[in-house]
């Protein structure tokens, strides 16, 4: 039994405190609305002030509730949020799994975690997480490759009228990711293409056709896995984006409505689907996709994104020695800890098929 505490228990934040108090840790829970994990067995709940910094109302729990422990910290708040706290815990002693998927990444503080003794895993969701998982594990098989390639996306099951869409995360981080230039590689070189472009239409088992378009969802892959061309791509239904451009562009884009118009409504069947594609030098391919469709235990990019989390804490708990002082990017996991990971993954209902081998017919 470890005590963890966690920093925001939205969507996923709750998805993972439920699930590690399932299994029987400690958890300690800081949220300015903290309602999904109300009443939760092994859940103790810390409620935010508006303007509380989370870590501070760790510390005072840490320094006044009898020396509560701090086995790990899972930092879940919004991007735009969360890189504070991490930037913080970097100049502390504990274990920080992070998933706050801020556009100012951990690994900027990462000589500052070696001299304060910090430990940080960081994008440990589905994509960025699992997805560079899969990519680490096509090099280590295949070498540098000439091709990588990573489509995500999560969305109603039933393609509609209107956004055809329902934000698992924080809109606002969503928004960000449709408005940051994409950083990809092309030529063996990084360089950035606006975000939204090289829109094209891809074809989903059991779905149909639906659109894929450039996002800045590669980030440490960008210099951790050797490729001469590697994009990552946000899937959604055909008139989603073209809508959020006509609005961008009109000026008429409005935060607040888009809160409300992409507000995750649970009576409404959605899926997460993902695809990683790696070819080498010689034509050989390597193939993953993942799909999933919810259940009982949560909304399916909350579950998908919070069991990759979940997971990536269990095996840290379970080997202390896993990771050395630092920040560490999800690639850099090694491969049994990978493959554990997608076992337990398919342990708990999602579908993954792969790794597919086959050979590129160019060659």
């Amino acid at each position: 039994m470890a005590v963890i505490h966690c920093l925001g228990v939205g969507l996923v934040g709750s998805y993972v405190a439920k699930r590690l108090a399932e299994s029987g840790h400690v958890v300690h829970a800081y949220d300015p609305s903290p309602h999904r994990v109300e009443g939760v067995s092994g859940i103790f709940i810390h409620y935010l002030e508006p303007d509380e910094d989370p870590i501070d109302a760790m510390a005072k729990v840490h320094t006044n509730d009898e020396g509560c422990p701090i086995d790990m910290v899972v930092n879940m708040l919004p991007g735009s949020i969360g890189h504070t706290s991490t930037t913080i815990l970097a100049e502390s002693p504990w274990r920080t799994i992070d998933l706050s998927f801020s556009n100012l990444t951990p690994d900027r503080d990462s000589e500052k975690a070696k001299e304060f003794g910090a430990s940080i895993l960081w994008d440990v969701g589905i994509a960025p997480g699992l997805s560079n998982m899969l990519l680490s594990e096509a090099h280590r098989k295949l070498g540098p490759l000439l091709i990588g390639e990573v489509r995500v996306g999560g969305n109603p099951t039933e393609h509609t009228s209107g956004w055809n869409y329902m934000a698992p995360f924080s809109p606002s981080d969503v928004i960000a990711e449709y408005t940051r230039p994409a950083r990809v590689i092309r030529d063996s070189e990084e360089v950035t293409l606006p975000a939204l472009s090289e829109r094209h239409s891809i074809s989903v088992l059991g779905k149909g056709e639906m659109e894929a378009f450039l996002t800045d969802g590669l980030r440490s892959v960008l210099n951790s896995i050797p490729a001469v061309n590697m994009s990552e791509y946000t899937v959604r239904w055909p008139g989603h984006i073209q809508m959020f451009i006509d609005e961008r562009d009109s000026g008429m884009l409005d935060e607040e409505k888009l809160t409300i118009d992409w507000q995750y409504n649970p009576m409404r069947t959605e899926f997460t689907w993902m695809e990683v594609t790696a070819q080498s030098h010689d034509g050989t391919k390597m193939e993953w996709r993942i799909q999933d469709h919810g259940g009982d235990d949560g909304h399916s990019m909350a579950r998908c994104t919070g069991l990759v989390t979940f997971c990536c804490i269990e095996e840290w708990l379970d080997n202390s020695d896993m990771l050395p002082v630092g920040v560490h990017a999800p690639e850099s996991l090694p491969s049994d800890v990978i493959s554990r990971i997608l076992e337990k993954m398919i342990l708990r209902g999602v579908e993954i098929e792969g790794p597919v081998f086959s050979k590129s017919s160019d060659h």
